[in-house]
């Protein structure tokens, strides 16, 4: 691609941010601004016109997924590969130069890199070790994770005293780990970062190397760097000072990971000669998307001002909806997501259902499962396939049929009770000798002689432990799963998202038998493998930053939620969920609509909610403001007669996916058909015509 097909592509802010090589560049990126596409054609611009070579030009991001995308851009834009380029994340990117340089600390350069679930296991050992109880000590690795952040070694933080809110014990599980961690050559994500920066600041030899190596810097997503990711780029550029910074202040959402939204400050001071260069032109959202999501994040105070634009019109009106309770919220967004897909303009993989906490997702998504909607949970697993539901649910399996032998290897040692791979080995031939359960397997170890008698008494108290549970079948599941974290012991050392987990499972299990209960779940997860690929995205708000979608739905827009309980004592906690609800609406491209309810059962208790405060922010002219008493299924009408609510099913004619005639059109196959009397509509998709929305009495239809 030439140099005037590179520029030509671009807008002026852009075309200004790009042609400035020569020295610092602050570049204010506005949601859906096309800083990704500034990114890619500045390093192509700088390697065709300025003759840099790919190896010179340290480009960093957040996610794998975006550094690929930007190297499969850059390599479309140059027409070649990249080679030995550095587009990379900030861990990898650190990885390959500790590999170079870190004998100097006194690790191999073959050092293994620990991930989260490594980092829990060993912390947890040295809790042990010095017999700190983990359940009254909650939070280890985050806390050690942000002390690295901040820069503070061990070292530092037992000097501290009473500085970098010093715990004694905390120092000496960090010490500890630290130690651990070297003794195995090993290092964790963080460490990754600190040590480079180390490094460079220990070796300036080793810095200036790099320094020469790379003559421009590029970063993506600046405003979500830590206080260490910002020192790593300040002191590779601080020689040649040729740098572009590129983000949004207004969407800087990582706190909790440890990242400084005011790094932006600090890079204009660090570098006072600085271009500072804003963004506006949305080439995402319609204009009254834009207007609703501005109005509410201009309330933020010191954000860097900025007015987003747009050249795709004012588009349709933002939606929002206050509803009785939580199942009539999910009811609505299912009813209207179907909707939304039966006109044919949009597929179910253009939706998202965006929300604050995981919790939330259960409502959701019994709604679309009851309206058949395939969907998808994005940065982590559907409720019912969580570790703890799972296992609960193993547990009241057990309860009906103690001879389920897929339940009872799930839970026979979880929570640990001591019985080992080499036992349950035991009870696996036992039961394959004998073509019995593995219940029955055990007991009969249990009645038998053995010289591992501790193991024996091991395996009696749980075979006592699931017949007293046996006894519990004709109790509500609540009860029972009550019964069971207290007899178990399950809850023990739990972190508080996974009790309230359990606490939810418990609200859903209401109303029902044990038996029937049982079978939704196991009918639910059958269901949800047959889905096709084509699905709505459900995720919290933090899960969707970098996304769009067409549609986007967000929900729970109410006081505790939006913003979030723990963030009302402090003003910058809460400026910074105000910019997570900004993120959020910035995700969508077409339609928008937000929702909240007046009652939500809330870590298992019901309670009476508030509108959210952000929702005063936002300019009435732009929004559809709806305030529904009784959110209605689509085949379900509640009618009025004197003075009784009744609902009165309805006989539909044609099923989805049965086959029909039409005179005009031929034959198509049915994606619904509702409503009543008159009023009935059939839905059909005629290949080669599209999809048709028919009135029933005028559709002449045939079926075949």
């Amino acid at each position: 691609m030439s140099t005037d097909t590179l520029l030509g592509c671009l807008n002026p802010q852009q075309k200004e941010a790009l042609l400035h090589t020569e020295g610092p560049v602050l570049v204010i990126a506005g949601a859906g601004s096309g800083k990704t596409r500034l990114i890619t054609h500045k390093y192509a611009y700088l390697t065709k016109k300025k003759h840099y070579s790919p190896s010179s030009i340290f480009t960093v991001t957040f996610t794998n997924k975006a550094a690929d995308e930007m190297k499969r851009r850059v390599c479309a834009l140059l027409s070649k590969d990249l080679g030995n380029c550095w587009i990379g994340t900030f861990h990898s990117q650190c990885n390959r130069i500790l590999r170079e340089e870190i004998k100097v600390l006194g690790y191999k350069p073959e050092f293994v890199i620990y991930d989260e679930t490594d980092q829990h296991s060993l912390i947890r050992h040295i809790l042990r070790e010095l017999n700190i109880y983990e359940a009254l000590y909650k939070g280890v690795t985050s806390r050690i994770s942000a002390l690295k952040a901040s820069m503070i070694t061990p070292e530092e933080f037992l000097a501290s005293g009473d500085g970098f809110g010093f715990d004694e014990k905390l120092a000496k599980v960090y010490i500890r780990y630290q130690d651990e961690l070297k003794k195995c050559n090993a290092l964790d994500f963080d460490d990754l970062i600190m040590l480079t920066v180390k490094i460079f600041q220990d070796y300036p030899e080793i810095l200036e190397k790099y320094q020469n190596r790379f003559k421009y810097i590029l970063v993506d997503e600046f405003q979500d760097t830590n206080y260490a990711q910002y020192m790593l780029i300040k002191l590779l550029a601080s020689a040649h000072r040729n740098i572009s910074a590129v983000g949004d202040d207004d969407q800087s959402i990582y706190k909790f990971r440890g990242a400084e939204v005011k790094n932006i400050n600090r890079f204009e001071e660090d570098f006072p000669e600085v271009k500072v260069i804003k963004l506006e032109q949305n080439y995402r959202s319609t204009q009254n998307i834009l207007d609703v999501s501005g109005s509410v994040i201009s309330r933020n105070p010191t954000r860097k001002k900025k007015t987003l634009w747009t050249e795709r019109g004012r588009g349709e009106k933002v939606h929002f909806y206050w509803l009785p309770n939580e199942e009539d919220e999910a009811k609505y967004v299912a009813k209207v997501i179907r909707e939304i897909y039966l006109k044919g303009e949009h597929s179910y993989g253009d939706i998202a259902v965006l929300y604050r906490i995981n919790l939330q997702s259960r409502a959701i998504e019994e709604a679309l499962r009851r309206e058949r909607i395939p969907y998808r949970v994005v940065g982590g697993l559907g409720f019912y396939e969580r570790k703890e539901v799972k296992d609960i649910i193993a547990y009241l399996r057990l309860v009906i049929n103690p001879h389920d032998n897929v339940s009872l290897r799930r839970i026979i040692n979880t929570p640990p009770r001591g019985i080992g791979a080499a036992t349950i080995n035991k009870i696996e031939q036992e039961s394959k000798k004998k073509g019995i359960s593995l219940y029955d397997a055990i007991r009969q170890i249990c009645s038998g002689k053995s010289s591992s008698q501790g193991v024996v008494e091991r395996l009696k108290g749980f075979v006592a432990l699931l017949d007293e549970l046996s006894g519990m079948r004709k109790q509500s599941p609540p009860e029972t799963i009550r019964a069971i974290v207290e007899l178990t012991g399950y809850a023990e050392g739990l972190p508080e998202e996974r009790l309230q987990n359990i606490a939810e499972l418990m609200a859903s299990a209401e109303g029902s038998s044990l038996k029937d209960f049982l079978d939704t779940v196991s009918l639910i997860t059958r269901l949800d493998d047959a889905l096709p690929g084509d699905r709505v995205s459900l995720m919290t708000l933090h899960t969707a930053k970098g996304l769009e979608f067409p549609v986007v739905f967000i929900v729970g827009l109410e006081e505790g939620l939006i913003p979030y309980f723990k963030s009302f004592d402090s003003e910058e906690e809460l400026c910074e969920e105000r910019r997570l609800f900004y993120v959020g609406m910035t995700r969508a491209k077409d339609m928008l609509f937000l929702s909240g309810a007046r009652k939500r059962r809330v870590f298992s208790k019901l309670q009476e909610q508030e509108p959210s405060r952000f929702l005063r922010d936002i300019p009435r002219d732009c929004c559809r403001w709806i305030e529904k008493a009784i959110c209605r299924h689509t085949s379900v009408e509640k009618k009025q007669d004197n003075g009784n609510k009744k609902p009165v099913s309805v006989a539909l004619p044609y099923k989805t996916g049965c086959r029909v005639k039409h005179p005009k059109w031929g034959v198509g196959v049915v994606r619904d058909c509702y409503g009543e009397g008159d009023d009935m509509k059939v839905c059909v998709n005629f290949p080669g015509v599209g999809i048709k929305r028919l009135a029933l009495k005028f559709a002449h239809l045939e079926r075949i």
